[in-house]
């Protein structure tokens, strides 16, 4: 069994912190894990894609096209821009920043789920990687459950209440 994460995004939202965060939580379940990055323009505002795999034997860190369990699009462009790596069956979650977006996903993407980033845009910019991971967790289709992820969120150094807390708000905005 393998499980595997995509995140799509721009530079500077956190991507790959959030990849480490699904990372380690996966591996404090006692599962083996890969990860790698694709950077785009290799700066603030370039594209980024994230590639976490896990499961009990994982050997290649690169999803294959058509075999992403979920893509997490921390910039509705970017996770439609990667749609050719979701399976039929997986999951798209991302936030409603690119009204253009908006309507391709929810008429084209069967597993697609689009939280409302109004309610975090205040406080919570710079949390919405992890406000998105809390959504995600709400799908049920992590091989772990939320605790080990809130967990791991939990030992941050910096940020750690503002985080626990966007993750909270992440899970209370997700229906899907």
């Amino acid at each position: 069994m393998i499980f595997n994460c995509l995140i799509a995004g721009i530079g500077g939202q956190g991507i790959v912190l959030a990849s480490k965060l699904l990372a380690a939580a996966a591996m404090n379940q006692g599962f083996e894990v890969r990860t790698t990055e694709t950077i785009g323009m290799a700066q603030r505002g370039g594209s980024v894609v994230s590639h976490i795999r896990m499961g009990t034997q994982v050997f290649s860190p690169l999803i294959p096209k058509g075999k992403a369990d979920i893509i997490i699009g921390f910039d509705p462009t970017e996770a439609v821009r990667q749609l050719s790596y979701l399976s039929q069956k997986g999951s798209l979650i991302t936030y409603d920043g690119a009204a253009d977006m908006m309507e391709y996903i929810e008429t084209s993407i069967p597993g697609g789920v689009i939280i409302s980033g109004e309610s975090l845009k205040e406080k919570y910019s710079r949390m919405l990687n992890v406000a998105l991971l809390g959504a995600a967790t709400q799908s049920g289709i992590f091989p772990f459950d939320e605790k080990a992820l809130l967990d791991v969120i939990s030992e941050m150094p910096r940020y750690r209440e503002e985080n626990i807390e966007a993750f909270e708000i992440g899970k209370k905005l997700y229906h899907g």
